[in-house]
Parts: structure tokens; sequence; C-alpha cells
């Protein structure tokens, strides 16, 4: 029977083997195969460094994967200890590969961010942030991030570089990235992180994108970047890759901690880290990557205090009020998850007293961050005023509205849930990836594909314990379908027009935060995967990446 039995584990190793060199291999051919399409790009451009810069991406790739096959391949016990040693490698790695492929501000929203994380930077450095009128300042050679091909026609005005109009009259300039096509890799190429000479004009130009108004605490990694780049006297994409890399830093390393702190579940967490859109965004300025890092902590805190920890200390309150303050603001929505404190069993507090205190610590310190960044957005939702909506040229819900008519608010939310559910996965998994694009897009066997490994490395190993089970299961339910309403329910008040049929502006991206929780709930006892495979499931998410990234170069590439 041993002989037997080790024979058998000999077979599954030899099996696993085979896997992992399989994943390489796929790689490598559609890597092969799309380097058609970037010499292709190439002469029609006459861009002939692209094919060079694809093979250094395809042999970078490789190493990335091969490097991650073989952390993947060690040890783990029944909780998915070792993981969080795999996880800052993989992120770190495939999120500098992301950074590159996609570039600058080609991120949902990304030049807002950019703006706000710069205006901090000024604040941070003591040196002028914004104009009379409110404009934020950027040093003159800045501005070429916002018009990449000079289109702005400008004058001085008490000594700063305004922006006067456009020369052909549309008021509109091309950002870099905004639109992705092989231009953009071009002048990238051509400008480098050299030195860059900025316009003769002395004194700082003012920016004509808006900020973000929120906690500047969202920004501060990517400002941290900005700072060090303006301090060493970077050019403008030293800037700008400065500052997305500290913001990928911070959100490796935070994830990497809620990973270390989690009870259960790590291999689930790594999991929504490695999605694309995942990814993409912790890549860039975007301050959802402060928001996807910030919940799966608070989330990690609140299970290790729930399944773990003897007693809550006020250590750990202060902690959990710490995050879900400087979290919640950013988006009102996500304050929701306060609720995963409720997991905590009461007689870890010692008293109802100790109980009561620590739910006034946290609420008191969500009420302070949102009265300090985010308050108008309630006034202006409970005043009950018209809501206009000037780019629809019509007129948006009001939240009084909705409480009058609530059969057509359940309506709206009926159709949305129907008509769009199939997007919001896709692009929670990162279907449209750069500034949404649909050209940017993944093809539907990797979404199936990414599918299949969330699901498969969700669902119960052999002998793992059921840990959210019953009401701490439904409870965590309630607490992901009330945030995706509230998700809902801001974009149909925000930017949905009267006469639409569906509520406008949610993307999947938005259901990322709390992607990992809801996971863990589908563990049961009726669907137990045959063997601990995670780790497998996990490389095939690595090397489903590889082929993202090297199929968007090639689609990029050809974009002329």
């Amino acid at each position: 029977m041993a002989y037997g039995g080790t024979q058998e584990t000999e077979g599954i190793m030899r099996k696993g083997n085979r896997a992992w060199i399989a994943g390489l291999a796929i790689v490598l051919a559609l890597g092969m195969w799309h380097l058609n399409d970037v010499r292709s790009g190439a002469v029609q451009s006459g861009d002939g460094w692209l094919v060079d810069r694809y093979l250094l991406l395809l042999a970078m790739v490789l190493a990335v994967t091969v490097t991650l096959a073989f952390f993947l391949s060690g040890k783990t016990d029944g909780r998915g200890r070792g993981l969080e040693r795999v996880y800052p490698l993989a992120g770190a790695f495939l999120g500098l590969l992301y950074m590159v492929v996609l570039p600058p501000l080609s991120a949902p929203d990304e030049i807002s961010h950019y703006i706000s994380a710069y205006q901090l930077s000024s604040h941070l450095l003591g040196q002028p942030a914004n104009s009379e009128d409110g404009h934020v300042l950027v040093r003159p050679e800045d501005w070429f991030l916002e018009d990449v091909h000079g289109d702005y026609v400008y004058g001085i005005q008490d000594g700063q570089r305004v922006k006067q109009g456009t020369k052909d009259g549309s008021g509109l300039a091309t950002v870099l990235g905004q639109t992705l096509t092989e231009e953009t890799y071009r002048v990238i190429h051509q400008v480098g992180l050299g030195r860059q000479q900025g316009p003769a004009e002395q004194g700082l130009a003012q920016s004509p994108y808006p900020p973000v108004v929120t906690t500047p605490l969202a920004f501060m990694p990517q400002a941290l970047g900005l700072c060090l780049a303006r301090l060493i006297k970077g050019n403008s994409l030293c800037l700008v890759y400065l500052g997305r890399l500290t913001n990928l830093l911070f959100f490796v390393g935070v994830t990497w901690m809620a990973m270390k702190r989690l009870p259960f579940g790590k291999e689930v967490l790594f999991s929504v880290a490695l999605l694309p859109m995942t990814l993409h965004l912790s890549a860039s300025f975007s301050y959802d990557a402060w928001i996807m890092a910030g919940i799966f902590y608070f989330t990690a805190y609140c299970l290790n205090l729930a399944y773990e920890a003897e007693q809550v200390r006020m250590a750990d309150i202060l902690v959990l009020a710490a995050v879900m303050a400087a979290v919640g603001p950013c988006k009102m929505v996500y304050m929701v998850f306060a609720g995963l404190c409720l997991l905590i069993p009461l007689h870890k507090f010692k008293s109802r007293r100790n109980w009561l205190l620590s739910a006034c610590i946290v609420l008191a310190a969500m009420a302070l961050g949102m009265a300090f960044t985010s308050s108008w957005r309630v006034a202006s939702h409970v005043a009950g005023t018209e809501n206009s909506m000037g780019w629809a040229e019509e007129t948006g819900y009001t939240l009084g509205a909705l409480l009058h008519q609530p059969m057509k608010c359940m309506q709206m939310f009926f159709n949305t849930v129907a008509r769009q559910s199939e997007q919001y996965f896709r692009t929670m998994v990162g279907a449209c990836l750069g500034n949404l694009d649909p050209v940017l897009d993944i093809t539907d066997p990797v979404v199936f594909l990414l599918a299949v490994c969330l699901m498969c490395i969700a669902l119960r190993k052999p002998e793992e314990p059921l840990m959210l089970t019953g009401g701490r299961r439904l409870w965590v339910w309630v607490l992901c379908i009330s945030c995706a309403g509230a998700t809902m329910l801001s974009m149909l008040l925000s930017v949905t027009p009267v006469g639409a049929q569906v509520i406008g502006g949610v993307q999947g991206r938005y259901f990322l935060p709390f992607l990992p929780i809801l996971l863990m709930t589908v563990k049961n006892n009726s669907l137990v995967m045959a063997r601990d495979q995670a780790r497998e499931w996990l490389y095939a998410m690595c090397c489903a990446n590889g082929y993202i990234l090297l199929r968007i170069y090639s689609t990029v590439s050809i974009r002329l």
C-alpha cells in the first residue's frame, strides 16, 4: 500500500510539473503569434523599435511567469500560509508590466487623479499649489502631459502660463495615454526619462483639469512619488512613472499585510489581486488602489478579530476606526463595510459597554472623515433641489423624487441588474482596460478562464473547515448587496438622466473591494474540490495576465 501511495504521489507531481510547463509554453506560443501584429504595426508606422520592445516584453513576461511558477510550486498549509510570501513578487512584477504596457494617464479618470496628486505634492514641498481662481499649478514642462501636440494657445498672466483656447477652436487637447494608440508609445519612446526642456517662459502653468474633491490621504502614495521626482528634477515621464510606482508599492504592501492577517481565504484575496483590472488600477494614479487596499485590510482585520484573536483591544478599535476614516470618505458607499465589525463575537469585548464604546469610536471616525471631505455630496442629494445634467441636456433624479416614486426606483434597479450584470462582471475582471477602452479588450475565453480560476480557488478544499456559515454568511451577503445597491443609487442620483432606462456610470471595478469577502462565502459542503489546487489556479491567472499584456501591446502597436 505504501508503495502504491508513493507511485500515486509521484504521478500527481509529474502531472503538476507538466501543467507548469504547459502554461509557460502557451504564453510563449501566443506571444510569438502576436509578434506578427507588432511587426505589421512597425512596418506601417515606421517604428521598428516596436518589435524590439515587444521581444523585451515577451522575455520579461516569460521570466516573471517562470519565477512565479517556482515560488507557487512550493508548499503551503491548509490555511494558505506561504502564499503571502509569494504575493509581493506577483503583485509587484505584474503591476510593473501593466505600468509599462498601459502607460501613464491611460487608466479610468487618471488625469484627474494625477492632478490631485500633483496638488498635494506641491503642498508637501511647500510650493504654490493653486492659482487664485483655484486651478492646480504644474511645472511648465509638465503641461506636455496634458497637451501632447501643443494644441493649446496660451498666454502669461501674473507670471503663470494660462490656457486661452486651442488652435483648432475645439477647446480640447490630446492627453498622453487617454486614448491609447501607437503614437502614445512613440511619444514615450522619443521623450524617454532624460532631462526634458520646458517652455521658454518661466513660472508655473495652470492645469485646465480640476482635482478630485476627496480626502487628500487617497493621493498620499502618488504624491510622495511626485515629490521625489520633483526633488531630483526628473522630467515629466519620470514624474508620472514614479507617482504610479509609489501607488503600486503602497497597494502591494497593504494587500500583503491584509493577506498575512487573514485567518483563512488568503488564496481568495491573492486571486482578486491578480485580476487584470486590479493590477491596472494599482499601477496607476487612481485612488481605487487606496480604496481596495484599505477595504482588504479592514476585512482581514475584522476576520482576524472574529476568528483568531482572544480579545479585542483598544488598539484594534483605533486601527479599524483609522482605516475606515481614511477610506470611507473616498467613496461613501464603502462605509457600509464598517458592518464587518459585527462579525466579531460580543464576548471578545468583555462587556456590552466596551462593545458600544468601540462602535461609537468607529462610527465617529467615519462621520468626522465624511464631514471634512464629503458632506457637500450628502447635502446636495438631501436638499431635493433640481438636479441638472448639462452633459445630457436633461434633468437628473433627486432623492426626494425617488422617495415619492418607489416603484420607478425599483424598476430602474431591476432593469440595470437584468441588462448590465454581464458587463459589470466583465469590467470587474478587466474586459475594458485603459480609459474604459473597448479596443483594449480581453477575449471571452480569457474572461471565462479567469472566472473559472476565481470560482475554483474560492471553493472549499479537502479537510478545510467552513468558517463563514449561517448568520455570518448571510450578514456578509447583506453588506455586499447593500454596497452594490448604494453604488447604483449614487450613480442614479449623480449621472443618470431622467429619460434613461438603466442606471448609468456603474463600473465593475467598484465591486472589487468587497469581492474577496464575497467569494469567501462560496465555500460549502456540497461542492468540494477533489484536492487543493489553489496554487495551480493562481499560476493560471499569472499566465493569463502574461498573455493579456502581450495582446494589449500588439493591439496598441497596430492602432495607428
